[in-house]
C-alpha cells in the first residue's frame, strides 16, 4: 500500500487548523469576551481588556476617580473564569495628573519599604503623610491576601496602584 503524500499533508494542516483555530475562538469568546463583560458591568469601569495565557490572566481597566479597585479585583476573580490562575490587573485612570505622580513619588520610598518589611501599616502612615503633604489628594488604601490597593484622588483626578503581595512560603514547624 502506497500512502498519497500530499492528501496526508493537507489532511494534517486541515486538521491542525481546525483544532488551535477552534481553541483560540473558545477562548476569545468562551473565555475572555464574558470576562471584559463582567469587569465593564461592574462599578467604576470604563472600559476592560482581558488577555490570557496559560498560567495568567492579564485585564487592562480603565476607571474613574471613585473606583474600588480591591472590589472589582475580588469580583473579577469570584465571578470571572480565572480559576486556578494569576489574575493580574492593569489599571489605567480617566484622568490623572502631576499633582497626583509628585505626591506618589514622595511616598513611594515609604511605601516601597513597608512592602520590603511586610509591614503594611506603613503603607497607611504614608498615605496620611501624603495627604497631609499635598492639601486636596486623599489616599485611599485596602488590601486581600493578594494584593494592596492604593487610589489617590485629587478632585476629578486618581491614580491607581496595585502592589502584589508575595504571601510567606510555610516552612516546617520544628514540633509537628
Amino acid at each position: 500500500m502506497k500512502i498519497k503524500v500530499v492528501p496526508l499533508l493537507a489532511t494534517a494542516v486541515v486538521t491542525a487548523g481546525l483544532l488551535f483555530g477552534g481553541w483560540t475562538f473558545y477562548r476569545q469568546y468562551a473565555v475572555e469576551k464574558p470576562l471584559d463583560r463582567v469587569a465593564e458591568s461592574l462599578a467604576g469601569v470604563t472600559s476592560a481588556q482581558t488577555d490570557m495565557t496559560s498560567g495568567e490572566v492579564t485585564v487592562d481597566l480603565k476607571l474613574t476617580p471613585d473606583a474600588d479597585l480591591a472590589d472589582i479585583y475580588r469580583k473579577l476573580k469570584d465571578n470571572g473564569a480565572v480559576s486556578g490562575k494569576k489574575l493580574e490587573l492593569n489599571v489605567q485612570s480617566d484622568a490623572s495628573n502631576g499633582t497626583l505622580e509628585k505626591a506618589w513619588s514622595y511616598s513611594l520610598f515609604d511605601v516601597a519599604e513597608s512592602m520590603e518589611t511586610h509591614r503594611y501599616t506603613g503603607i497607611r502612615t504614608a498615605m496620611d503623610q501624603l495627604s497631609a503633604r499635598f492639601p486636596g489628594v486623599k489616599a485611599y488604601t485596602d488590601m486581600d491576601d493578594d494584593n494592596v490597593y492604593i487610589r489617590l484622588v485629587d478632585g476629578k483626578a486618581a491614580k491607581f496602584v496595585v502592589l502584589p503581595r508575595e504571601s510567606a512560603t510555610m516552612g516546617v514547624w520544628p514540633n509537628a
